[in-house]
C-alpha cells in the first residue's frame, strides 16, 4: 500500500492555530475510515480524532474535543485536522492513518492504534509557551 503523506506541520505559539493534511493514494478514498494519531517523546502514540468513510460520523479525543476539527474532502483524496486554541501538550509528531472497516464502526473501533493497517509517516508540530 502507498503511505498516505501528511504535510502542514510546523511551530505555533499557545493559542494559536494550524491545520495539517493527509493526501491518501492506493486505495479508493471515498472507501477507507482516516484517523489522526500523535505521539510525544516518551510517550505511546495516542488517538486524536477519526472520520467514518461515508464522511457522516466524526470522533475526538477528550483532551481536543471542542479545539480540533477533522474533515475530508474525496474528491482531493485529503483529509485534514484544524487544530485552534493550541497548548504546550498538543506538541507531539502527528501521523494519519487508514482503516478499512465499513460496518459496526464505533468510536473504539476507530481509536484503536492497531484498527489500521496503512499509516504516514508523520508531521512534527510545535507548541510554544
Amino acid at each position: 500500500q502507498v503511505q498516505p503523506v501528511e504535510s502542514g506541520g510546523g511551530l505555533v505559539q499557545a493559542g494559536g492555530s494550524l491545520r495539517i493534511s493527509c493526501a491518501a493514494s492506493g486505495r479508493t478514498f471515498s472507501n477507507v475510515n482516516m484517523g489522526w494519531f500523535r505521539q510525544a517523546p516518551g510517550k505511546e502514540r495516542e488517538f486524536v480524532a477519526a472520520v467514518s468513510w461515508t464522511g457522516g460520523s466524526t470522533y475526538y479525543a477528550d483532551s481536543v474535543k471542542g479545539r480540533f476539527t477533522i474533515s475530508r474532502d474525496n474528491a482531493k483524496n485529503t483529509v485534514y485536522l484544524q487544530m485552534n486554541s493550541l497548548k504546550p501538550e498538543d506538541t507531539a509528531v502527528y501521523y494519519c492513518a487508514q482503516n478499512q472497516k465499513k460496518w459496526g464502526i464505533t468510536k473504539a473501533t476507530l481509536m484503536a492504534v492497531y484498527e489500521y493497517d496503512v499509516w504516514g509517516q508523520g508531521t512534527q508540530v510545535t507548541v510554544s509557551s
